[in-house]
């Protein structure tokens, strides 16, 4: 199962369960994909039930195909910016189906603590500066509380070194379980996923904060998840 869950992770930004390369899929009309200019350096893009801002010249594409389980987008400033394996610069907001996925809900638990950020930690010349675990509740079939919620919420921040060009990333990932948050955001889903990564500068963290903070996701902001997760410690 941890197998399962793993391809599954990774199928979020790839085309399929082959390594922890991200691969950006071919645009789908799984959902409309939507762009709104506003005098601001950003952008709002629109896919689905996901809402995020992106800087200028940013390209967002559907992270899903036609009866895929995954949905959002991702964008990056020009195509195959993460093909490589490498941590470039962009930005990824997709969540999961688990009613297309047909496992059970606290498995998705294993995919947040156990695969989620691999794609950020493992990437080639990264590192994780800071991590926050806001919410830990094990299920009972990985030793924890035979009543637990299985619900799960971290972010953190790191940086990575691409050649000579310095970038600085951020992520959110989130398992509702059967904690709070399954009440906010969309209610089919089970695993939240947000990764942003910008050039490192003295306006990187206050970049990074602002398109992890204001991505949605039904309606609920990433902070709104934190601030629900926090209360629920």
């Amino acid at each position: 199962m941890r197998t399962v869950i793993g391809c599954l992770m990774l199928a979020l930004v790839a085309a399929g369960c082959r390594s922890a390369t991200l691969v950006v899929p071919p645009t789908a009309e799984v959902a409309p994909l939507r762009i709104q200019e506003s005098p601001s350096p950003f952008r709002q893009v629109t896919a689905g039930p996901v809402r995020a801002l992106i800087p200028d010249g940013w390209e967002p594409v559907l992270a899903g195909e036609d009866d895929d389980a995954r949905g959002g987008f991702v964008a990056r400033p020009r195509p195959g910016a993460w093909e490589d394996g490498s941590l470039r610069e962009g930005m990824a907001a997709v969540w999961v189906d688990g009613t297309k996925v047909g496992v059970p809900s606290d498995y998705f638990y294993l995919a947040a603590t156990g695969q989620a950020m691999d794609l950020v930690t493992r990437s080639r010349n990264c590192s994780a500066t800071r991590q926050t675990i806001v919410v830990d509740h094990a299920p009972g079939f990985v030793k924890g509380d035979p009543d637990s919620p299985g619900d799960y919420v971290a972010h953190g921040q790191g940086t990575c070194r691409v050649g000579d060009q310095p970038t600085r990333w951020a992520y959110f990932v989130a398992a509702p379980g059967y904690g709070p948050i399954r009440e906010l955001g969309i209610p089919d889903s089970s695993l939240y996923v947000v990764v942003a990564v910008v050039p490192d500068g003295p306006r990187a963290p206050a970049i990074l904060t602002k398109l992890l903070l204001r991505t949605e996701f039904g309606g609920a902001s990433v902070d709104d998840f934190l601030t629900a997760a926090a209360r629920a410690v």
